[in-house]
C-alpha cells in the first residue's frame, strides 16, 4: 500500500472515530429522551417532543454547518459543532435535575445540532478518497456507529441512577467525556481545506441541481430511509416498557442491536453498491423495511421487537448510505456545501416530523398503527425509483435514435 493510501485508511479511521463519539450522543438520546421526557412532560402525549427538537437541530443545522465549513474548514466547523454539544449535554444534565421539560427539549436541540455537524463527516470522507474509494468511504465512517450504538445506551444505563430522583441526568453529564477526545483527534488529523473552485467557482441554479431525477431519488430514499427508521425506533423504548411492560434494560439491548444493524452492514454496503449500483441496494432496503413492519404487526416478544428493529437498522443503512452515495454524483466542488446541507436539511425534517408523529401515534391509537403509518412512505420510495429507471431508459432509447 503507498504512502497516501496508508494516509487515506488513516484519515478515513479517524473520521469514523470522532463520528462514533459524536453519534454515541444520538443513540443516548433514542434509548432515554423519550422516558425522560415521559417522566418530566405533564403531557405524556409530548414524551418523544425531546427527540423530535434533537431532530430538528440536525436539521436546521445542515445547511449552516456546510456553509460555514465552506469558509472555514471541516476541522473549525467540527470543533464548533462540538462545543455546542458540549453545552447540550451539560443543560440536559441540570434540566434532568431541574424537571424542566422545556430546557430539556432545548438541550437535546443543540446534541441535535452536534449530530447536524457529525454528519459531514461521512461527506468529508469523500474529500479525502480517491474517485475508486469513495462508495467505500463513505461506509467505512458509517462503520462508527456500530461502536456508538453501544457506547449511548451502555452510558444510559450505567449514568441512569447517578443522581438521585433525577434519572438520566449522569448519563448526560458523562458524555461530555467523550467530546474531549473529538476534540484531540480534530486538532491532529489532516484534513483538506476549502479550494479556491469551491469557496467562488461558478455554480449552476439551485433550481437545476435539485430538478436531476438522480437527486430526487437519492434524497427520497435518505429523507425516507430516515424517516421510517425514525418513526419506528423512537416509538419501541415507549411500546416495550409502556406498552409491552418491559424493563428499560431490554429496551436498551434492543436499541443496541438496532443500532449494529444500522452500521454493521456498512463493512460491505460500499462494495454492493460498487457491484449492483444504488438503486438495486435501495430496492433491498424498501424490502427489509416492508418485513420489518410486518414482524413488529405479527407480535410483540422480545424477539419481534429484537429482529424487527435489526432489520430496520439494516434496511437503513441500504437505503441511506445509497442514498448519500448517489448525492455525491449529482454537483459540482461549487455547488458541494449548498447540496450537502440541503440534503440533509431534507432528510432530517422528515426524520424530525416522523419522530414527532411517532410518539401522538404510539401513545393515541398504539403500536400496530405506527408501523402501518410508515408503508405508504416507503411506496412512495418504490415508485420513484421506477420513475428513475424509466427516464434512464427513455434517455437511452433517446440517444441510440439519434
Amino acid at each position: 500500500m503507498t504512502s497516501s493510501g496508508t494516509n487515506t485508511y488513516i484519515s478515513i479511521l479517524l473520521l469514523s472515530i470522532c463520528f462514533a463519539l459524536s453519534a454515541s450522543t444520538s443513540s443516548l438520546s433514542v434509548s432515554a429522551s423519550s422516558l425522560v421526557g415521559f417522566q418530566i412532560a405533564n403531557n405524556k402525549a409530548l414524551a418523544t417532543l425531546p427527540l423530535t427538537f434533537h431532530l430538528m437541530g440536525t436539521m436546521l443545522a445542515g445547511i449552516p454547518a456546510s456553509m460555514l465549513m465552506k469558509r472555514i474548514g471541516r476541522r473549525y466547523g467540527f470543533l464548533i459543532g462540538t462545543g455546542i454539544g458540549t453545552f447540550g449535554a451539560a443543560s440536559a444534565s441540570l434540566a434532568i435535575i431541574y424537571s424542566s421539560f422545556p430546557l430539556f427539549c432545548l438541550s437535546i436541540f443543540c446534541l441535535g445540532v452536534l449530530n447536524g455537524f457529525a454528519q459531514l463527516y461521512r461527506f468529508t470522507a469523500v474529500e479525502v478518497s480517491s474517485i475508486e474509494f469513495r462508495t467505500k468511504a463513505v461506509s467505512y465512517v458509517m462503520l462508527g456507529g456500530i461502536a456508538a450504538g453501544f457506547i449511548g445506551p451502555a452510558i444510559a444505563a450505567e449514568g441512569k441512577d447517578y443522581f438521585e430522583n433525577a434519572q438520566f441526568a449522569g448519563s448526560y453529564l458523562s458524555i461530555i467525556l467523550l467530546y474531549f477526545f473529538i476534540v484531540i483527534i480534530l486538532m491532529r488529523i489532516r484534513l483538506p481545506q476549502p479550494s479556491v473552485v469551491e469557496q467562488k467557482g461558478d455554480a449552476r441554479p439551485l433550481t437545476v441541481i435539485l430538478r436531476q431525477p438522480k437527486f430526487i431519488v437519492s434524497v427520497l430514499s435518505a429523507m425516507i430511509g430516515y424517516g421510517v427508521m425514525a418513526m419506528i425506533m423512537t416509538a419501541t423504548p415507549l411500546a416495550m416498557t409502556k406498552g409491552s411492560g418491559y424493563p428499560f434494560s431490554d429496551a436498551a439491548f434492543v436499541i443496541q442491536w438496532h443500532a449494529l444493524g444500522m452500521f454493521a452492514p456498512s463493512f460491505i454496503t460500499g462494495s454492493l453498491i460498487k457491484r449492483f449500483g444504488s438503486v438495486q441496494i435501495i430496492f433491498t432496503g424498501i424490502l427489509l423495511n416492508f418485513i420489518c413492519i410486518a414482524i413488529n404487526i405479527s407480535g410483540t416478544e422480545l424477539i419481534n421487537y429484537w429482529s424487527a428493529l435489526v432489520l430496520l437498522g439494516v434496511g437503513w443503512n441500504f437505503m441511506f448510505v445509497a442514498g448519500t452515495t448517489m448525492v455525491t454524483e449529482t454537483y459540482q466542488p461549487a455547488e458541494k456545501a449548498i447540496v450537502q446541507g440541503v440534503n440533509d436539511f431534507l432528510v432530517f425534517g422528515t426524520a424530525a416530523l416522523s419522530s414527532l408523529l411517532s410518539g401522538v401515534l404510539q401513545t393515541s391509537f398504539g403500536w400496530e398503527t405506527v408501523n402501518l403509518s410508515a408503508v405508504p412512505l416507503l411506496l412512495i420510495v418504490l415508485v420513484s425509483l421506477f420513475w428513475f429507471l424509466f427516464s434512464i431508459n427513455q434517455k437511452t432509447e433517446s440517444a441510440y435514435r439519434h
